[in-house]
């Protein structure tokens, strides 16, 4: 019989999760964006509007909190490129979850091409149909769909915050709760934790990603009692 360490490396390597590498020796390495997009495709997203606003201290207009809220400073940091065109992708898949509508089926949900164009116009074509491919069924977004874009969005927003991210700004853009999106980061391999700085601070929602990773166990299934 199989043990349990071989069942819980079964569940570990089927988890809806982004591309990721499990023998990586530095957590930057485990989940790397070009490798989960497509090295193509996340060297042609654009970011030259960006950049401009940014050179020029203008107030961008973004539907997440998550990335306005970030943006500058990566603007302003180390490899701002790359970093930038990570936090674009990011916001797409924001954007896609938002635009979704009820789908056919309970639980389910439903994109629409024509919306994602008109809500992602600074996406290339390549890319809004990887989109629509990766995270949907044509158009039908199935519960493995959605867990499947919630893990891509928490394991771009562990990128972006150097792997420590306070869950508030994606709960407000996502319209989740603590436990949902708690869920999320601890299905990618994150550790949750809550803390105050001081007593009379509401309490934060931490998300960490490091080595080793930890996902959440198998469940074991309980022992029969034996008549007496």
């Amino acid at each position: 019989m199989a043990t349990a360490e071989d069942l819980q490396a079964v569940v570990d390597q089927n988890r809806p999760v982004p591309r990721r590498n499990y023998h990586a020796k530095v957590v930057q390495d485990v989940y790397i964006p070009e490798d989960i997009v497509g090295k193509d495709e996340f060297n042609a997203i654009p970011i030259m509007d960006w950049q401009e606003s940014l050179k020029a201290e203008e107030e961008l207009s973004l539907e997440s909190r998550f990335v306005a809220r970030r943006i500058t400073r990566l603007g302003n940091s180390e490899d701002p490129v790359r970093r930038l065109r990570t936090m674009r992708y990011l916001l797409w898949m924001i954007v896609l979850w938002l635009v979704a509508r009820p789908g056919p089926q309970p639980g389910t949900k439903r994109i629409a091409q024509d919306r994602m164009r008109e809500n992602m116009r600074s996406a290339p074509e390549s890319i809004l149909r990887s989109l629509y491919r990766k995270f949907s069924d044509d158009g039908v977004m199935r519960k493995m769909h959605i867990d499947l874009l919630m893990t891509h969005i928490c394991a771009f927003a562990c990128i972006i915050d150097n792997f420590e991210v306070n869950l508030a700004d994606l709960m407000q853009d996502l319209k989740q709760q603590v436990p949902q999106t708690k869920q999320y980061f601890l299905e990618i391999g994150a550790r949750y934790s809550q803390k105050r700085l001081s007593p009379r601070d509401p309490t934060q929602h931490i998300a960490k990603l490091s080595l080793p990773l930890e996902f959440p166990g198998i469940r074991k299934p309980r022992e029969r009692r034996r008549a007496a």
